[in-house]
């Protein structure tokens, strides 16, 4: 009677538990392999020999762009914001003209050229942003609520409220993998980097991507409890 929960029995409630672990560790792996690709690659000059800051100007205006570039405080903290029309560099970023630095910049450049060009999976996560802030902040409050009430339905608008998260996380891939590829792109057609140091500019991109696929994970594995806890409230 007890060993399933609608499919969440002791052995599903094990399997999320030891994936909330193996995510955890992923995630610490991540956030190290990202640091030590960036310090590696800090230390080896491009090929052109220009700061992130003078190329990112640069191409913004070839692109006939009215974003603006500036300095940032802290170390990986480099952000585009439509808002504001501002590319932020950090400091390690900004003046360097390191392979690191430019691919860097160059993939926050990748995200202006997206928002210039209306790409479809920007518009998708914009249109799903506001939910998905209300899902992450109150979601998993309202889904302990029903479950404390016994109130399935309850229970199920904490969990879809979290779904936007989810589907959030889950379009950022193709955002960051895109913005990617578009800053080799860029870094290879303007002569920024060389062929020789291209594929060490993806080692860079790849490892900060990959810490969007940890973070996926992690919301789907905090949606599947959300969801196991809902399941079992309309049980009892």
């Amino acid at each position: 009677m007890y060993g399933s929960y609608y499919g969440y029995g002791y052995g599903g409630y094990d399997i999320l538990f030891f994936g909330v672990i193996a995510v955890l560790i992923l995630s610490f792996w991540a956030q190290g392999r990202v640091r030590k690709i960036y310090k590696r690659y800090s230390s080896e000059g491009s090929y052109s020999g220009i700061s992130a800051a003078e190329m990112a100007s640069r191409i913004l205006r070839e692109n006939g762009s009215s974003v603006q570039v500036a300095q940032v405080a802290g170390t990986l903290t480099d952000n585009y914001n439509p808002g504001t029309g501002v590319v932020s560099l950090s400091q390690g970023v900004y003046g360097s003209s390191s392979i690191a630095a430019l691919a860097i910049a160059a993939h926050e450049l990748g995200h202006v050229m997206q928002h210039q060009q209306d790409y479809l999976p920007i518009k998708i996560r914009n249109m799903v942003l506001p939910v998905a802030s209300i899902g992450s902040r109150s979601a998993p409050y309202i889904t302990l609520l029903g479950v404390l009430m016994g109130s399935y339905n309850l229970a199920m608008i904490g969990v879809w409220l979290f779904l936007a998260m989810l589907i959030f996380q889950v379009v950022t891939l193709p955002v960051e993998f895109n913005a990617s590829s578009r800053a080799i792109e860029m870094l290879q057609s303007g002569g920024y980097i060389s062929n020789d140091q291209a594929p060490s500019a993806r080692k860079v991109l790849s490892a900060a991507a990959f810490t969007y696929v940890v973070a996926a994970l992690s919301t789907l594995i905090s949606f599947l409890r959300l969801f196991a806890m809902a399941r079992n409230t309309r049980r009892n």
